[in-house]
């Protein structure tokens, strides 16, 4: 037996396996359904379930409380279908046409700008361009079926790339990046991935200000939003916040350094939280998003984009909300976790 999901306001339909997640089946169907972890956790993919019965899956009370089930609120990444439903929530008309797939993909170069954090260059097949929206991300399928996500940090264009980047901190204990850390992941090595993913994506129909807030290698898919920006030639003023430990940990400071000279209506902000005296540092201090905060009492016109540790993020949009005026549909995140983060944010 197959259920029929309708989605509200679009009345899009797709069918659904009991036993099947409803946004892997929406995603199959090729709809553009807002989602980023699949873990429960961003809460991307939160809909309202305006007719019908679901499970709502394993879902830690933080990300799904018994307040937002008795509303019919549901995280379409862990929810299944126990009747005919009708769902409503907001599909991404900017990723129509995006379509994820299987792709092998050669290891070209891997750089370390810092010693926990690795650049990789990899080369898709010839004449099998990707496109991709500046913020998405991949899955690594590793050979033992398990998947490890990483976000694009180059920018796309429109008849699609040949090469990606990704950025990869090591996490001591790590199942993929130990053997990267290790020497173990060559130069040359093919491997393959699905992708893209999520709909964490710049939008282009707005001409508001943009806060860019980044913690460690959440940097990346920042970097690929603020590089297709420039590329397009945008004129939206520019600000990016990227909070790190150690001076060390921006691994890749000169860049945004580049921007800030160079492209009119950028600024940077690096904010470090574990600086002692022996580091020198002479800049920002604290958390990123309060130093986003101090400068920014009211941000009513602006839109922000977070990416980095779900901690960040979900300070940086409760905060925002409730102490500056920011409204809840310009706020837009990605969370990065590992595999560790994921398990403790089951039931």
């Amino acid at each position: 037996m197959t259920f029929q999901v309708t989605l509200q306001p679009s009345g899009h339909q797709f069918q659904v396996e009991p036993d099947e997640k409803i946004l892997e089946a929406g995603i199959k169907a090729g709809l553009s359904i807002p989602y980023s972890c699949r873990s429960g956790v961003c809460r991307s993919c939160r809909g309202t379930v305006r007719e019908g019965e679901v499970d709502f899956g394993d879902v830690h009370p933080t990300y799904l409380p018994d307040s937002d089930k008795a509303k019919g609120l549901a995280l379409l990444c862990s929810a299944r279908a126990k009747s005919d439903l009708v769902v409503e929530i907001a599909e991404l008309e900017g990723l129509a046409g995006i379509k994820p797939g299987i792709v092998p993909c050669r290891v070209v170069k891997i750089e370390r700008p810092s010693a926990d954090v690795a650049v990789l260059d990899l080369r898709l097949p010839m004449n099998e361009n990707m496109r991709f929206m500046a913020g998405q991300y991949v899955d690594f399928l590793l050979k033992d079926g398990k998947r490890r996500s990483y976000s694009i940090a180059c920018k796309p264009s429109a008849e699609g790339v040949s090469h990606i980047e990704l950025h990869i901190r090591h996490v001591p204990g790590g199942h993929f990046t130990d053997r990267l850390f290790a020497g173990e992941v060559k130069e040359r090595e093919v491997m393959r991935f699905e992708g893209p993913l999520g709909s964490f994506y710049l939008r282009e129909d707005s001409n508001k200000p943009i806060i860019f807030l980044a913690s460690g290698t959440g940097f990346a898919p920042i970097k690929a939003m603020i590089e297709h920006a420039i590329a397009r030639g945008s004129q939206r003023p520019m600000q990016l916040y990227w909070g790190c430990r150690k001076p060390a940990d921006l691994y890749m400071a000169a860049l945004p350094e580049q921007w800030a000279r160079e492209v009119p209506g950028f600024s940077y902000v690096p904010v470090l939280s574990e600086v002692s005296a022996q580091d020198g540092w002479q800049g920002r201090t604290g958390l990123v998003h309060q130093a986003v905060m101090a400068d920014h009492p009211d941000l009513s016109g602006h839109e922000v984009y977070a990416c980095g540790v779900p901690v960040m993020v979900d300070a940086a949009q409760r905060d925002f909300l409730a102490q500056c005026g920011l409204p809840e549909d310009a706020f837009f995140a990605d969370s990065f976790l590992d595999e560790s983060s994921k398990a403790a944010a089951s039931v």
